[in-house]
């Protein structure tokens, strides 16, 4: 696994070696890199034996000067109004806008008119900028749980990311789930406590919590001046200076000593910093034990080591809305989060059994690129692909390793959220964008001289479905390309056909998931939609183990049906990878080898809707243990309707059970409404698993099945005064109770009856 984003990247290898510069003497290279003077390098034999003199590779200095990151958090801790800043300090854009800004131009990367409206974000979007002449690609990605695979895609291709937590807030159920996608695609990380000018903000708390709830090695680089209405800016731990930031948007930053009354704080907050550190870092281990003085060079090297091998996570703290803060952690990206070719790739080679190779993720070695995010744009599917090794250029033609089709590279570009930029070619550790390009979500791309693959990203189950149909007969040409087109560009969202109704059915991570892509349907293709209850997903499973022994048997003149399977179906253990599983402990030729697949193709048939309320049965494994063929009316249709029959005979034996989506709950309301909440929950089914106090409010955890969240912000807000706000994301599929199954089974007979 890895690491996603939307297309940015470098300006292509800006001028590396002082042969090939433009600059004038007194102009800095960050200056020219922000004047937009880059050249693209020569990659001709001329310019290896060059490098050759030089004695280090042409690309060295580009690829150190180059970082990828994500900017992820909790809904609402300030992630677009964090990027917004950035790139405004950057000089990308040239004035600020707010996410819900009453000026109605709405934050850069909140591209979609929907976003804007909801002032929350619902695509990630990617830039890039110059900072002290180093290129930084962002991925400004979304914080609600519904838009999950978007915060999974951007981490899959980052080398390293900011966990943006909020001050009052702290550590909340999605900075959770944020940093565990983290862990998993092994990103090295920097935490940035926002929002301190807000009443009641504790950056300290916020610190201790990270420390118990991420279980994260961390530590403050930074101690601020004053909190809340008094917060004026910063003591820099490692250079032990104070930074305030002047000028209308805080653009000034001004140096100053440590005030006198603060020295106390920050020796301690230091030698606090030093011995986190020293835990994991040997060099400054033995400084700090043999008491030497430790520089301030010592110690940002020992927290880059660190951080890149993800031991240690370096807090930094602002609030990017009264703009202070931002420029430090800005410098704390280029100082202590990895460039591409510190992070280590892996790929899975086809020719030799997928076996994994590192890649070097240098632009010499051969072309590896990974298309991580699908959009359909103007110009037709515009297609993000991060380059993992080599070089790709305008024109060339690259192979899909996926499909094995050559396709030819029309048209390369670099984004800016939902502008873009033509380039001629692009390199190792970038992000860019091609055009008319097919391929799905996923695929690898290489210039034809290997077969790799990059392995795939995680993508969860959708726990919710809706039926939708359009309004209007004569627009359901629109309507379908809708849903094709969104099906490609989100792997959570499917489509399907209810067999029974005949109704287009969408599934997705939650009600706000689905809400988005049905008014995206009306905006962007002027289709009215009719929108059904939403249906839970619900499962059914067996509990015990149960024999079959069937055979299916027809004659009607000429060739007959012979076929039959003996064997049983039992539960499968709990925590197993698979869902389905299909044994043939036939010893002998019982049933010829040839029709063994039909009978697991029966099997896998009837495993799709279970007899209790016709959805799919999961957790099941099928053992052949003998059967009986006939020379002559034996054949593969045979075996696949006695499979078929043989499971719906036995299934009810192996007392199924209906299985439903469990959420994990997390509400923050007052206190004084905890009662009324948790009774409520109560009613609901719930179990409460937590309840800490924070402030005046009350933190309740609880596991609640889906089926019974539906509107539940409506009564919330009501119970609270409006006040009470929560979140959830999917847990785990757990038994129904016996009574809520006997209602589900009742009524799958009763609209069965009706039909």
């Amino acid at each position: 696994m890895g690491r996603f984003p939307r297309p940015s990247g470098p300006r292509l290898l800006y001028t590396l070696c002082n042969s090939h510069r433009k600059t004038t003497p007194s102009q800095s290279p960050a200056a020219a890199a922000l004047q937009g003077t880059f050249q693209f390098r020569d990659f001709s034999a001329g310019s290896a034996a060059r490098a050759k003199e030089d004695k280090e590779p042409w690309w060295k200095d580009s690829m150190e000067k180059l970082r990828n990151i994500g900017i992820s958090a909790h809904i609402d801790s300030g992630k677009t109004t964090l990027t917004e800043r950035v790139l405004y300090y950057t000089g990308r854009i040239h004035e600020i806008h707010e996410v819900r800004g009453r000026d109605g131009v709405g934050a850069k990367m909140d591209s979609m008119d929907l976003e804007r409206e909801k002032g929350i974000t619902i695509q990630s979007a990617a830039t890039y900028c110059t900072w002290n002449g180093y290129q930084i690609n962002i991925i400004d990605t979304p914080g609600h749980v519904d838009f999950t695979i978007e915060v999974e895609r951007a981490l899959r291709v980052l080398d390293g990311a900011v966990l943006v937590l909020c001050s009052v807030g702290g550590v909340q159920s999605q900075s959770i789930t944020v940093d565990r996608q983290m862990r998993r695609y092994e990103v090295p990380r920097l935490a940035f406590i926002n929002k301190l000018d807000r009443m009641g903000a504790d950056p300290w708390k916020v610190l201790n919590q990270a420390r118990s709830k991420l279980r994260h090695n961390s530590a403050a680089m930074q101690v601020p001046i004053g909190l809340e209405d008094d917060f004026k800016g910063l003591v820099d731990l490692v250079q032990l200076k104070a930074y305030y930031f002047h000028g209308s948007n805080g653009e000034k930053v001004v140096a100053e000593d440590i005030p006198a009354d603060m020295e106390d704080l920050v020796a301690e907050k230091r030698r606090e910093l030093i011995e986190t550190v020293s835990e994991v870092d040997d060099k400054l281990a033995e400084k700090f034990l043999n008491e030497e003085p430790i520089s301030s060079t010592d110690l940002e090297e020992a927290v880059r080591r660190a951080t890149v091998a993800r031991k240690f996570i370096p807090v930094f703290m602002g609030s990017a809305f009264k703009n202070k803060g931002v420029q430090p952690l800005l410098d704390g990206v280029l100082n202590y989060l990895p460039c591409p070719v510190e992070v280590s790739n892996y790929a899975l080679d086809q020719t030799r059994n997928e076996e994994k190779v590192t890649l070097a993720g240098t632009p010499d070695g051969p072309l590896v690129a990974l298309a991580f995010k699908l959009e359909e744009g103007r110009f037709g599917q515009l297609t993000y692909l991060r380059i993992y090794e080599g070089v790709i250029r305008k024109g060339d033609f690259i192979i899909n390793v996926n499909t094995g089709k050559k396709v030819k590279v029309p048209r390369l570009v670099r984004m800016h959220s939902n502008e873009m930029e033509d380039i001629q070619e692009a390199h190792a550790g970038q992000i860019v964008a091609v055009f008319g390009v097919d391929c799905a979500s996923g695929d690898t791309f290489t210039d034809g001289s290997v077969r790799y693959t990059m392995t795939s990203m995680n993508v969860p189950e959708p726990v919710m479905s809706l039926a939708v149909q359009p309004v209007s007969k004569d627009s359901g040409g629109q309507f379908s390309k809708a849903l094709n087109r969104f099906q490609k560009e989100d792997p959570t969202f499917r489509v399907g056909l209810d067999a029974e109704s005949g109704q287009t059915i969408i599934s997705g991570m939650g009600e706000l998931h689905l809400e988005v892509y049905v008014e995206r349907i009306r905006r962007e293709y002027k289709v009215d939609a009719i929108v059904g209850k939403p249906r839970v997903n619900f499962r059914e499973t067996v509990t015990q183990r149960a024999e079959f022994d069937y055979l299916h048997k027809k004659q009607t003149g000429g060739q007959g049906q012979y076929g039959r399977v003996c064997g049983y179906i039992e539960p499968l253990p709990p925590g197993s990878a698979t869902k389905f599983e299909f044994e043939n402990l036939i010893v002998g030729q019982a049933i010829p080898s040839n029709f063994i697949p039909a009978i697991e193709k029966g099997f896998k048939e009837a495993a799709n809707s279970g007899s209790l309320i016709g959805h799919p049965v999961e957790n099941i494994r099928i053992c052949l243990t003998d059967g009986a063929s006939h020379a002559v009316d034996s054949s593969e249709l045979a075996f696949k309707l006695a499979a078929i029959y043989a499971f719906r005979k036995c299934y009810t034996a192996a007392r199924p059970v209906i299985l439903e989506p469990v959420m994990l709950v997390e509400l923050k309301v007052p206190t004084e409404f905890q009662g009324t909440v948790a009774g409520d929950i109560n009613k609901r089914k719930g179990v409460i698993v937590g309840n800490d106090q924070e402030g005046d409010d009350s933190v309740i955890t609880a596991q609640v099945p889906l089926n019974n969240m539906f509107g539940y912000s409506t009564s919330l807000r009501s119970m609270t005064q409006g006040k009470g706000e929560f979140t959830m994301e999917y847990k785990e599929h757990l038994p129904v109770s016996h009574d809520v199954q006997m209602q589900l089974v009742n009524n799958y007979k009763g609209t069965k009856e009706a039909e």
